[in-house]
């Protein structure tokens, strides 16, 4: 318990360190996580040495700097290099790698680097310091709720093959939850938010629906490669994608309904 609360303290610092810095300071903190979770998920594929993992690599470092600079036009183009150059390495070191090694490369780059760029997409924004907060009232204070309910009413197994301890009434207990916060969040922080305290209850409740997604996406990678954590990065909490396994799920979700609701506005 003392070595998880010390890593879930560190986790928490950075998270902060990242929303509350802006510019370079959350572009690299965020490249170093898309970087470690990109490795953590190739490592479970044996492909973290591969010449797809080096692509991958270079890949999630080029779409942190054209994000920084405000070239998300390039992000598209990006990602379709990414998937030929792969197909290339497949094609000429035939037959060294399969098709599925292939595949998961690409899905790790997706998954671990895409995904969670988002969040700087989200810090970017007009108001993105109060509209970032939102990843983790969906992802993080949703997770809290979803325990309290399952704890307290829970009786209907939500997934029981990939995580038996999550419960239906833990899952709509997590989405009030947030939405519950998202509303006074909007409304102590309406003069900070773009967007009134209805909407602001909306995102954060749509948003918790990914998150539990996500966190059970996770899981079944994990059950189905026989594995307890993606890695031991983080004492007591296992790997990076250990703990933002719900967060790279939500985070595209958020950032494009605070677009929908920009302009509905």
């Amino acid at each position: 318990m003392k070595n998880r609360l010390i890593g879930g303290t560190i986790v928490g610092i950075i998270t902060l360190i990242a929303l509350f810095a802006g510019g370079v300071v959350t572009a690299i903190i965020l490249t170093l996580s898309s970087l470690i979770a990109v490795r953590e998920l190739l490592k479970v594929y044996s492909l973290e040495k591969s010449s797809f993992a080096w692509v991958n690599y270079i890949a999630t470092v080029l779409l942190y700097v054209f994000l920084y600079f405000e070239k998300e036009q390039l992000v598209m183009p990006l990602s379709i290099v990414v998937v030929i150059i792969t197909l290339a390495i497949y094609v000429f070191r035939f037959p060294k790698y399969k098709d599925t090694d292939m595949m998961r490369a690409i899905f790790s780059f997706l998954y671990g680097a895409i995904l969670l760029s988002y969040i700087l997409r989200i810090r970017s924004m007009e108001q993105g310091l109060a509209l970032s907060f939102f990843v983790l009232i969906s992802s993080w204070i949703n997770d809290i709720f979803a325990y309290l309910v399952g704890s307290a009413i829970g009786k209907h197994k939500f997934s029981p093959k990939v995580s038996p301890n999550k419960s239906v009434e833990g899952f709509f207990g997590g989405i009030v939850g947030a939405g519950i916060i998202g509303l006074a969040y909007g409304i102590v922080f309406a003069k900070y938010l773009p967007l009134p305290g209805v909407y602001c209850s909306i995102i954060a409740a749509l948003g918790a629906i990914p998150a539990v997604i996500g966190d059970l996406a996770a899981s079944a990678i994990k059950r189905d490669n026989d594995i307890k954590d993606y890695s031991n990065l983080i004492v007591g909490h296992g790997g990076m994608l250990d703990r933002i396994d719900s967060i790279l799920f939500t985070a595209p979700i958020i950032y494009y309904l605070v677009e929908v609701f920009y302009v509905l506005s």
